[in-house]
């Protein structure tokens, strides 16, 4: 299937590892110019030779804390600057944040902000450019709204399926779709440090259907299909990749 990418333009936050990285990197294979963001440089431009020598065009490294006040408008104007256009906007920046329940207001203001706020204001910087050409693709990688206990993050990222839902009603009529893809237990950086390889494999026994945890490029191929002309009738969705994954597993 030809995805009609070819010379779009894309925005991934999280690029430097894991998920985001996937997904800049199937984008590219498509054909799109991609400004990469995230706060380990060395990370990014090894990203980068990767995908030039895989026959993808250069993409722009842009290093950001996307905590820093200011950052979303500054990163979308510096993708806007580079790339001529923001066409698409990949939000893949983001943490796990479990907290006990006299956790410091602090630590829900950092999680809030991280895995919402910043989701939010990095959109809506995006926007005057996807209205310009009335066109436009959303993608925020989000979690599962049923966690195991108390976890700020989920908690944010539930409003965003909230906010892109809504959001959706509104800028349709732009030619610009949003939508949401909750990862299972796809395979990164974080898993391997937080679950053994012998708890991972007694887990997908148990509770994942396929029976194993998935890989990064699993997920990254629904991402650039919905960033695709392709999937211009869908948006405001929130699409699982976990494997049949129990939404109450432990």
């Amino acid at each position: 299937m030809d995805l009609q990418l070819k010379g779009r333009t894309a925005l991934v936050t999280g690029a430097s590892q894991g998920i985001g990285r996937a997904i800049a990197k199937g984008l590219a294979a498509e054909g799109v110019k991609t400004c990469i963001a995230a706060r380990r440089r060395e990370l990014l431009e090894q990203l980068a030779k990767e995908i030039v020598a895989a026959g993808g065009p250069p993409p722009h490294v842009a290093t950001v804390d996307i905590m820093q006040e200011g950052a979303p408008q500054k990163l979308a104007q510096q993708a806007l600057a580079q790339l001529g256009e923001n066409n698409i906007l990949i939000n893949c920046a983001g943490g796990s944040r479990s907290l006990p329940i006299d956790a410091p207001e602090e630590k829900w203001t950092e999680a809030m902000t991280l895995n919402f706020t910043r989701v939010r204001q990095l959109s809506h910087a995006v926007f005057p450019d996807m209205i310009k050409h009335q066109w436009g693709r959303i993608i925020n990688i989000t979690g599962k709204s049923e966690p195991e206990g108390l976890n700020a993050a989920f908690s944010a990222k539930a409003g965003v399926h909230a906010w892109s839902k809504g959001l959706s009603r509104e800028i349709g009529k732009y030619g610009i779709t949003i939508n949401c893809i909750p990862p299972g237990r796809i395979m990164s950086e974080q898993i391997r440090r937080n679950y053994p390889e012998e708890y991972r494999k007694e887990h997908a026994a148990r509770d994942i259907p396929v029976g194993r945890y998935g890989e990064p490029e699993e997920l990254a191929c629904l991402a650039v299909f919905l960033a695709s002309p392709v999937a211009s009738y869908i948006t405001g969705t929130v699409m699982p990749v976990d494997g049949g994954l129990r939404r109450y597993s432990f």
